[in-house]
């Protein structure tokens, strides 16, 4: 399945290449909401929340009541997570949250599938060289994206695992790496980083991996059309 994302900063939508050097922005919401209107889930994330540097909450509800998202974004708590899903996410996207003095905080997503369901939770994998990265991208850990899995499986509906490395460069990401996450659990996985081709969706689809994609769509490198929900 292609997920298509939203990528939320200073009030408009925009593509980041690798986390860091703004590529793209736009502010034409209405024809993004169209765009994106027959797909049957969309990515949504507030990166101004992400790094702390603000919050896109009236354009977060707006997308949110409109389209079908899981949203993330620097959603730090219970409450958190609640206020997400009552204005109209179908699903909350955790990160930095569930890592707590460099190590998977598995209390922490317990406690958020105890308040709200695991069918309302998604954990984020954010890697870069190979280890996971927090705060918008900005800090690395010491933990690999397999540890995250390990540890925090039991408590989530997926795992979103985003390839920094290649993020934003349309160049595809590896499939030996998402293969070897695929064998590492059972739930919903969904991938992201420089995926740039219908092939390779169609690839990762045979796999049982879902690919969120942003640079590509907007670049219209990937076409999408009224009949994307079957992609």
């Amino acid at each position: 399945m292609l997920i298509p994302s939203i990528d939320l900063m200073g009030g408009r939508i925009v593509q980041l290449v690798q986390g860091e050097k703004k590529a793209l922005e736009f502010d034409d919401f209405e024809e993004w909401i169209g765009r994106f209107s027959s797909f049957p889930l969309i990515q949504l994330i507030d990166l101004d929340a992400a790094i702390g540097s603000g919050r896109n909450r009236d354009l977060v509800r707006e997308f949110a009541h409109r389209l079908p998202c899981q949203v993330g974004g620097g959603i730090r708590s219970v409450q958190n997570v609640e206020q997400v899903l009552a204005i109209g996410a179908r699903r909350v996207i955790l990160g930095s949250s569930l890592i707590r003095d460099g190590q998977p905080d598995a209390a922490f997503a317990e406690e958020c599938a105890t308040a709200v369901g695991t069918d309302k939770l998604v954990f984020a994998i954010d890697s870069k060289q190979g280890r996971v990265a927090i705060r918008g991208w900005r800090e690395l850990t010491e933990i690999t994206p397999l540890a995250m899995i390990s540890a925090l499986e039991p408590w989530c509906s997926a795992f979103l695992y985003t390839h920094i490395d290649t993020e934003g460069l349309m160049q595809g990401i590896p499939l030996e790496m998402v293969r070897l996450l695929r064998s590492a659990t059972m739930k919903q996985l969904i991938v992201a980083g420089g995926i740039a081709s219908a092939e390779q969706i169609e690839q990762l689809d045979a796999l049982r991996i879902d690919a969120v994609v942003g640079m590509a769509i907007y670049t219209g490198k990937i076409k999408i059309t009224a009949t994307a929900k079957n992609d």
